[in-house]
């Protein structure tokens, strides 16, 4: 059997293909961008149709670039933005409305509802999550209210919900199979991640269907063959996850203590806690890390809705910068005695504060700040945003070890100042990994050693290697007096007397 896997990155602003030989490397990619929609203030919407189209045209653009048919690819491993809610129609596969993005916040009002109705801890006990309207249950339950006979339709079956992993399966197979992965579904507000299965209490209370509802897998598993028609040749689809799942697994991290942090259009944080689902006192989320063979590895989570994004808002909303790449030269030319904060809550706070009602916020500045100052703040905050959670997470993992080396990945972890600061204010390690493409690598080893021609979990771990490590090289009075700036703009910022770190 052939060693090359395709992976499927299905991300929040563009769709990639990444074909992987036997040696584990990047042979050939692809790459296509897609439409933003803001409909409304706090609304994000996808158009499924374009993010399906974008899929197939990177799958065939990335073969292509290898020299690769269809018949070479021995699996495909899927990896995609999570949270983020689809409906369509069972039989003709057509969406029944715009897919609405794990960023918007329409529903901030259904979840305080729900929080006033006493309902947060039923819903925390049982999926690890907070109420809040990141995640799909809410959405899903505007939808059913909001299109016309689509409640009725869900009831009867004739509706399939999906998130976009769900989304691209069953369109890849021709609409033959409805299936989602553990840790999709741990995403939705309605999976019990305790018993392995969607809740009859949460759909009640958020009024779900089930019959609407995909089956859930292992993410190393049969999901189905693609249509023959599509590239050439059938080709079986046996691994998927999450894109933050997929970064930590591509990262190796596979002991409880190891931990990993993302940074593209938000930043996530994941700590491997292993079979113990660890409880969050600190507005931290449970959820799963991965399921193989039927067995749960937990992580706890801390969501930073901006990172990269704050930097495209420097290129496109002010001019700033022309290119990310330009952010770190204009950051090192800041002035050093200007202590400029940017607070990014462009939509809502997520860990460990979730206050959906911020925005973004500026403090600190003078006659003399200017692009530098400001470019420096940006990059700045994704440091402080991360601090924030491994404080919370120190707290939730109590007396167990918490490795003290970060693994980053993500488009923002190339910046070299970023990740400096990054290790500056965190005081450990950070650690860059050779192979970047971490997410689409954890969705093609999870395709691969399913298949039996890539590592288990410890010869794949015995593969990754470091880039580049930083240090930190700021003394500690300088980093606290920096850290406690961030920390009274956030409290700035704040909407709600919300706990603070």
């Amino acid at each position: 059997m052939s060693g090359y896997i395709l992976a499927i990155d299905q991300g929040t602003t563009s769709s990639r293909a990444i074909l992987f030989g036997p040696d584990m490397q990047v042979k050939a990619a692809a790459q296509r961008e897609f439409t933003q929609f803001f409909p409304r203030a706090g609304w994000v919407e996808h158009d499924a149709v374009e993010i399906w189209g974008s899929v197939v045209a990177t799958v065939r653009e990335a073969l292509a670039a290898g020299g690769m048919k269809a018949a070479d690819i021995a699996a495909i491993g899927i990896t995609n933005q999570r949270e983020t809610t689809l409906v369509w129609d069972r039989e003709t596969g057509k969406p029944l409305y715009k897919a609405i993005v794990w960023q918007d916040r329409r529903t901030a009002e259904m979840c305080d509802r729900l929080k006033l109705d006493g309902y947060e801890k039923l819903f925390t006990t049982k999926t690890g999550l907070l109420l809040d309207p990141y995640f799909s249950g809410t959405k899903l339950r505007w939808l059913l209210d909001n299109i016309e006979g689509l409640r009725s339709r869900a009831e009867a079956g004739a509706v399939c919900f999906g998130t976009v992993d769900s989304w691209l399966i069953y369109n890849l197979t021709g609409g033959r199979r409805h299936v989602t992965d553990a840790t999709n579904a741990s995403r939705t507000l309605l999976y019990n991640i305790a018993e392995n299965r969607w809740d009859a209490e949460l759909l009640g209370i958020l009024g779900v269907p089930l019959a609407m509802l995909p089956e859930v897998k292992d993410n190393a598993d049969d999901f189905g063959t693609t249509d023959i028609g599509l590239f050439g040749a059938a080709i079986p689809i046996l691994g998927a996850a999450g894109d933050q799942q997929a970064a930590m697994i591509g990262n190796a991290c596979f002991d409880p203590g190891m931990i990993k942090s993302t940074y593209g259009t938000g930043c996530f944080a994941l700590l491997n806690t292993g079979t113990d689902r660890v409880v969050s006192s600190n507005r931290m989320l449970s959820t799963i890390a991965y399921r193989l063979s039927g067995r749960n590895t937990y992580a706890l989570e801390g969501s930073i809705f901006v990172a990269g994004a704050a930097v495209q808002w420097l290129r496109d909303g002010f001019g700033v910068i022309k290119n990310a790449s330009d952010a770190d030269a204009l950051a090192a030319a800041a002035d050093p005695q200007q202590r400029v904060y940017i607070v990014p809550a462009f939509t809502g706070l997520g860990a460990p504060y979730w206050d959906p009602e911020a925005r973004g916020t500026i403090f600190g500045l003078t006659r003399n700040s200017g692009a530098a100052e400001l470019t420096r703040a940006v990059l700045e905050s994704v440091a402080y945003q991360t601090l924030d959670l491994f404080v919370a997470m120190k707290k939730d993992w109590g007396d167990h070890p918490i490795e003290t080396v970060l693994r980053v990945d993500g488009g923002m972890a190339a910046s070299d100042w970023t990740m400096q600061h990054l290790a500056d204010m965190l005081a450990i390690p950070v650690e860059r990994p050779a192979l970047v493409e971490t997410t689409a690598l954890g969705a093609a080893w999870l395709a691969g050693a399913r298949a039996g021609i890539w590592p288990d979990q410890g010869g794949f771990a015995r593969t990754w290697a470091r880039e580049r490590v930083f240090d930190p090289s700021v003394d500690e009075p300088e980093r606290l007096a920096k850290v406690m700036g961030w920390r009274d703009a956030v409290a700035r910022t704040l909407t709600s007397n919300l706990p603070g770190f």
